[in-house]
Formats: C-alpha cells, sequence, structure tokens
C-alpha cells in the first residue's frame, strides 16, 4: 500500500502519532509518504519504505501570510500523482483535512480517486476548530473526507456535540512503542537528582495554561511536605516563567528542576515514581501512557479521555480539575511503599494494551475499508 501522510512536524501529540504511526507502517512493508513543511521530529531513522516531501512555501509582498494551505494541497496533487498514492491519511483537521479535500477535487479532474482519511487529534476540535474563524471550514471538510477517526471516545462525543458532522467516527485510540518506551537502568541519574532516595515526580508538557503546570507545582508542594521529594519539569512553554515564580514565592526550587524540552523522555521516565497530569483537558493523554509505559503511575484529572487510558485506582487515579487537595491526597497514596509497587505493575500492564503492535491493525483495516470501496467503483 501507498500511503501519504500529513502532519504537523513539531513536538505536539499529533505530530508524534502520525510520525510514529508512519514508522510502524514502513516496516511492515508499505511505502510512506510524509507531506509537510519541515521532516518530522520522531523520523529519525533510515528505512527503504520511507519518503519525505518537504512543501515549498513561497513568500510574496502581497501576502502578510504565506498560503501554506494552497502550497499543501498543490503539493498533495503532486505526490499523488507521481508516487501513486492509494491513500491519504491527513492527522489534525486544521488545515490538513481542507487543503486534502482541494487536492482530491483537482485530482478528480485527472480521473484519479484518492480516498482522505482523517484523523482527529483533539484541539483541532476542542479548541481551535471551535472558533468561529474556522468551524464551517472545519465541519464541511471533516464531512467531506472518506473516512474518520478519533484518539478517545470522548473526542468523538465531543465532536458531535460541537460540530454538524454526518459520517461515523471510529475511535483509534493512540499507542505506544515499548521498545522505545520502557524502564531504564539508570540509577546514577536516580542518585544524582535524589540523593537522599526522596521520592522522583516528573510532570512533561508544552507549558501553555490548559496544562496547569502550576497545579502541579502545588500538588508538589503539598508532597514534599510529607514525603521528601524531587520534581522535574519537561518541556517549555508560555507558563515557564509563571511557574519558576511560583516556585520561588513557595521556597521550593531547591527540590524542582526545569529540564526544557527533551527528546529522550523515556531515560528521566524510568526513574520516575509518580506522573502528573492535571489538565484542564486531554483528548488522549499520550504523555501519561509514555509514562505509564516505564512503569510510572499516573495521577490525572478526570477531564477528557484521561478516564479512558488511566483507571482510577488501578493504574493510579483521576481527579476533578484544580481539586489540589484531592489530588495531594491520591499522590500520598501512591508513593505509599506498600501501594507503589502494585501501581507500577499495573501502569504497565495497562500500557501494553496500547502497545502499537495491538493498533496498527486497526488503522490497516481502516484503510483497506475504503481502498475496497475505491476498487469498486
Amino acid at each position: 500500500m501507498n500511503i501519504g501522510i500529513v502532519c504537523y512536524p513539531t513536538y505536539g501529540g499529533s505530530g508524534v502519532v502520525a510520525t510514529e504511526l508512519g514508522k510502524a507502517l514502513a516496516q511492515e512493508g508499505h511505502n510512506v509518504h510524509f507531506i509537510t513543511y519541515s521532516q518530522p521530529t520522531r523520523l529519525d531513522f533510515f528505512n527503504e519504505n520511507l519518503f519525505y516531501h518537504e512543501v515549498d512555501i513561497q513568500t510574496y509582498p502581497l501576502f502578510q501570510y504565506p498560503p501554506y494551505e494552497l502550497a499543501l494541497a498543490s503539493k498533495l496533487v503532486n505526490v499523488v500523482k507521481y508516487e501513486k498514492l492509494d491513500i491519504l491519511h491527513v492527522h489534525y483537521a486544521i488545515p490538513h483535512a481542507s487543503a486534502a479535500y482541494m487536492a482530491k477535487q483537482i485530482l478528480a479532474t485527472e480521473g484519479i480517486n484518492i480516498p482522505v482519511i482523517t484523523t482527529l487529534h483533539g484541539t483541532d476540535i476542542t479548541l481551535v476548530g471551535k472558533d468561529p474563524t474556522y468551524e464551517p471550514v472545519v465541519t464541511f471538510s471533516i464531512n467531506q473526507s472518506d473516512g474518520i477517526t478519533a484518539v478517545s471516545q470522548d473526542l468523538k462525543e465531543d465532536t458531535y456535540a460541537h460540530f454538524n458532522i454526518s459520517k461515523e467516527i471510529e475511535v483509534i485510540p493512540n499507542f505506544i512503542d515499548l521498545d522505545r518506551f520502557k524502564k531504564q537502568k539508570k540509577d546514577h541519574f536516580r542518585r544524582a537528582i535524589c540523593p537522599e532516595n526522596e521520592a522522583l515526580i516528573i510532570h512533561t508538557s508544552n507549558f501553555r495554561k490548559v496544562k496547569r503546570v502550576q497545579d502541579v507545582v502545588k500538588i508538589f508542594n503539598n508532597i514534599r511536605k510529607v514525603v521528601p521529594s524531587k520534581l522535574l519539569l519537561v518541556g517549555d512553554g508560555p507558563e515557564r516563567t509563571n511557574t519558576e515564580s511560583l516556585c520561588r514565592e513557595l521556597g521550593a526550587c531547591n527540590d524542582i528542576r526545569f529540564l526544557g524540552k527533551l527528546d529522550a523522555v523515556e531515560e528521566i521516565l524510568s526513574v520516575a515514581d509518580l506522573f502528573i497530569m492535571p489538565s484542564e483537558k486531554e483528548s488522549f493523554g499520550l504523555a501519561a501512557l509514555e509514562a505509564m509505559a516505564c512503569e510510572v503511575p499516573v495521577l490525572s484529572t478526570n477531564a477528557g479521555g484521561l478516564p479512558e487510558l488511566n483507571i482510577n485506582g488501578v493504574t493510579g487515579f483521576t481527579c476533578d480539575v484544580g481539586d489540589i487537595e484531592a489530588m495531594t491526597g491520591r499522590a500520598l497514596e501512591i508513593l505509599d511503599p506498600k501501594n507503589l509497587g502494585l501501581f507500577k505493575k499495573n501502569a504497565l500492564n495497562r500500557a501494553k494494551e496500547f502497545e502499537i503492535k495491538n493498533i496498527l491493525p486497526k488503522y490497516e483495516s481502516f484503510y483497506e475499508r475504503f481502498l475496497n470501496k475505491k476498487t469498486a467503483v
């Protein structure tokens, strides 16, 4: 199968999922063509079945903003025609679904029928897509897709609630590569961070307001008053300055380290005891799954798709958004030496359910459904 994948090439969840999916498809023998404006960050190894096509964005004095959507649509036409693609899979509705629709219409004038699959990842629906500036185009382009998938049941329901979608949405959850995300022997690193064998707590995100990073610090500040602890904050973004200010205000700076953006986050997760995700909204919670794969129990909110991943009382706990006291209590329960081992074991067992080998066939089967329709036509 010749598959075109359109995604954002950055560290965001949709780009990571799209890239890892493409890599796994290539290893299964499919030809996978990535089409985006720069090489995806996770496209980090050579495979004879992997190809990358860069979208060339021209700038002219006439344009205040370069028309990326048009450049992408034109590139899609080119790649579909000359690489003889069987299917296009676009990740994140804005603007990929509408660009794919334009490309599909252009190709149809030349007798080429290319099925388009759109995968909804979260903020393309829950945040950006709801904006009146984009909503009509988002609704139209999703409805014009041949197939639609969402990464959680919650996101599927959210899409139906806020958009007039006339087609069935298939839920195919995010996945994890357990060859990469697994507990590693990093005792020297653990000792460097926790010389007195303190509990090690971690949070990773893009430090946007929706991630509520300051809640992490408040919860941690309560924990360290009861259990000697250290906190690692991985990532960066607009809320970092405010979070640093809160650390100073609480006098907790000596126990908190800001590590910035890290590629090998699995090495940090390998030595952690608890992962905290107090987000206002998560359509799935990929960072939590990565933690669980490294045997780290998760303390999260019960928002969005998180309860579909983090099983309350089994792999960790879920609490109401902003309930610092409840989350503190649950964190201490997880960190209790009598409980921690079982929570870690349960977290890994849950992550195994989302191993890529279990999820990849769902995508392949979904593709086949539309390829068969194409053949029938």
